[in-house]
C-alpha cells in the first residue's frame, strides 16, 4: 500500500482481517487530496488514534449528501479531519458547530479548512461540550440540526446523546463513534470508566423507543441513530 492510501496510525483493524482492511482502504472510498494530507499529518500525532477512521468519514459524507443535510453538530473535533470531510459535503449555506476543548489539536485542521474553502461553514466552539449543548438548547435550537456526530470523552457519551436528541430534528441522524472500543465492551474483565460508559450508552440506545438504530462493526464500531 502506498503512502497516499495507507491507514494512519489510529487505524487498527480489530474487527476485520488486515488484508480486508487494506483492501477497503484502497478501494472502499474516495478521499480528496486535502483530506488525505490532513489524515497523514494527523498520523504523526502521538494521539492519532483519536481521529475518526477515513472510511467512517466517507460514510458520513455520503449520508450528508443523500439526506440534504444543512446543519451538523460535531462533539469532538480533534484535528478536524471528519469536520473537513463533512464540510465538503455541505451546501454553501451549510453549517457545522464543532465542539472541542483543545486549541492545540483543532489548530492543526484550521489551515486545511481554509485551503479547502470551507472555513466559513465551521463554527468551532472551545469549551466543555455539555455546557455548549445546554446553551444551544436554551437558545431555542431544538430540532434544528440534521446530523450529529459524537466522538469525544466516553464518560459523557450519555449526556451528549440525550442533548443531541433534543437538537436533532425528527428523521435526523446521530452517529456515535467507538461503540465497540477495540472489543473491550464484550470483555467482562474490562471495567474501566470509558468501557463501562460505552456499554451503558449502547444499552440505552438499544432500549430507546424514541429512536431506530444500527450498530456497524467497522472502524472502532459506529452506531447510527435515527430520531423518530
Amino acid at each position: 500500500m502506498n503512502s497516499s492510501t495507507r491507514p494512519a496510525k489510529f487505524a487498527n483493524p480489530d474487527f476485520v482481517a488486515p488484508p480486508v482492511h487494506a483492501y477497503v482502504q484502497e478501494l472502499g472510498f474516495k478521499e480528496s487530496p486535502i483530506l488525505q494530507r490532513l489524515r497523514l499529518e494527523t498520523a504523526n500525532n502521538p494521539r492519532a488514534r483519536m481521529m475518526g477512521d477515513p472510511s467512517e468519514a466517507a460514510l458520513f459524507k455520503l449520508l450528508i449528501s443523500a439526506m440534504n443535510v444543512k446543519r451538523i453538530v460535531e462533539v469532538g473535533v480533534f484535528t478536524g479531519y471528519t469536520t473537513l470531510a463533512m464540510a465538503q459535503s455541505l451546501p454553501d449555506s451549510g453549517e457545522i458547530v464543532g465542539l472541542d476543548v483543545s486549541e492545540e489539536f483543532t489548530s492543526v485542521g484550521k489551515p486545511y479548512w481554509k485551503e479547502a474553502g470551507v472555513e466559513n461553514k465551521i463554527d468551532l466552539r472551545l469549551g466543555p461540550a455539555l455546557e455548549s449543548l445546554d446553551k444551544m438548547i436554551a437558545g431555542g435550537e431544538e430540532s434544528t440540526y440534521d446530523f450529529a456526530f459524537i466522538d469525544a470523552d466516553k464518560v459523557n457519551y450519555e449526556g451528549y446523546y440525550e442533548r443531541l436528541l433534543r437538537l436533532v430534528r425528527p428523521n435526523g441522524i446521530i452517529a456515535i463513534d467507538n461503540v465497540l472500543w477495540s472489543g473491550r465492551v464484550v470483555d467482562p474483565k474490562e471495567q474501566g470508566d470509558d468501557t463501562v460508559a460505552l456499554r451503558q450508552v449502547n444499552k440505552l440506545v438499544h432500549e430507546d423507543d424514541r429512536v431506530e438504530h444500527v450498530m456497524l462493526p467497522f472502524a472502532d464500531g459506529v452506531t447510527l441513530v435515527r430520531k423518530k
